[in-house]
């Protein structure tokens, strides 16, 4: 089959390789019919998770149809269509009957590598480095998705793929971000990044009750469909973020902040962000958490600073005493999607969301390679890819 294969910081390549195969009994195999680039792909393409070797195959956003289903499997028939977690969960270890589907204890093979970098091991995931289980992901024409009778949820034939692709990860996630804000009725919520996640952020926080949503970023597209979604769009590019909020909440700060950029943020003339580029680039540090520093300082006093950037490894320079002496929350995950499914797509069935909006790219596999670096250099208008294997 062909797949999208790293081999390398900024080489991705549309490769042949061997079909998947069941594994075990709760293994079920799909044809993809449709895929896409996350933002958090982009960290991978751009070399700053560790855990990778040359040949895997990317991709954690995928659906498609049943064609393969193991002894096991209870819940899957051959010529079911399924939309797939992004996050693989056994459904019956400690984490998994809390609703914490993102802790599984039984996924991850790797669990000691992951011990020894964060000191517990979270669920593996699809296409997310040796780390996170070495599992192939899902840019490729079929997957085997491990413990199937958890993971994959059948979607309505009515409902055509892009309505229903993202809820695999990105608009969980999204509803997650604005959920762990503990929104009340007129709050004012704060959102560093546009791309997909961010935006879901921002249609999300509305849904929940938020009276304001603050949205950053400087490129035109995104912010477009941010001040669409009815966010106030600030430029990090033309305004201070820190006096910005403070005018528009008399002083106070947001409510609660989202940090829907993670480990690669960007800034202008910010000195914290020019020093962390250069640790990362000497390998002296592993991250730029400049958001996340400037979301703290932006916070109001017991507020929440919400996160679901994707973060690997050891943040410097990071305001903690702001944050406790002003009794600050933080609230974080990778989302447990298995938790937020049933919900998710009950707010698509019901018309209260429409996933589509973001996409701005639709092509074939093959044409992945170069998508990737459209996405990340933010060209084109660029804003959401999904690819239809």
């Amino acid at each position: 089959m062909k797949a999208l294969c790293w081999h390398g910081k900024n080489d991705i390549r549309c490769d042949t390789v061997p079909d998947p195969k069941i594994q075990h009994p709760k293994d079920v195999i799909i044809q993809v019919s449709s895929c896409a680039i996350c933002g958090s792909d982009l960290h991978i393409f751009d070399g700053v998770i560790p855990g990778m070797e040359a040949g895997d195959v990317l991709g954690h956003e995928t659906m498609g149809q049943v064609v393969e289903v193991g002894q096991d499997v209870s819940n899957l028939k051959v010529g079911d269509r399924v939309v797939v977690p992004f996050t693989i969960s056994c459904g019956e270890c400690f984490f998994c009957k809390r609703g914490f589907f993102s802790g599984c204890e039984r996924t991850n093979p790797n669990y000691k590598i992951a011990e020894k970098t964060w000191g517990h091991s979270p669920a593996g995931l699809f296409g997310y480095s040796h780390i996170l289980g070495g599992y192939a992901g899902g840019q490729a024409e079929y997957l085997r998705v491990p413990y199937a009778n958890v993971g994959p949820v059948k979607v309505p034939e009515h409902l055509n793929d892009e309505q229903v692709l993202f809820l695999s990860d990105i608009f969980p996630t999204g509803y997650m971000a604005a959920e762990n804000c503990g929104i009340q009725n007129g709050d004012t919520i704060a959102v560093w990044g546009c791309g997909p996640v961010g935006l879901f952020a921002i249609r999300s926080a509305f849904m929940l009750g938020a009276g304001r949503v603050i949205a950053i970023d400087t490129v035109p597209e995104r912010l477009a469909l941010a001040e669409q979604c009815g966010a106030i769009i600030v430029d990090f590019k033309k305004e201070d973020i820190y006096d910005r909020i403070q005018d528009l909440t008399d002083g106070r700060g947001a409510d609660a902040c989202i940090d829907a950029v993670g480990t690669e943020a960007s800034a202008t003339g910010s000195i914290d962000s020019i020093i962390d580029r250069v640790k990362v680039a000497t390998f002296m540090g592993t991250d730029r958490p400049h958001v996340l520093r400037q979301a703290i300082n932006c916070c109001r006093n017991f507020g929440t600073i919400s996160i679901v950037g994707v973060y690997g490894g050891f943040l410097d320079k990071i305001p903690m005493g702001s944050a406790i002496n002003r009794g600050l929350t933080f609230k974080m995950a990778q989302t447990p999607v298995q938790k937020y499914l049933p919900h998710s797509l009950e707010k698509v069935e019901n018309g209260d969301i429409d996933l589509s909006f973001v996409i701005t790219h639709r092509a074939a596999l093959a044409d992945g390679p170069e998508l990737y670096k459209t996405f990340r250099d933010k060209v084109d208008g660029c804003v959401k890819v999904v690819l239809h294997p």
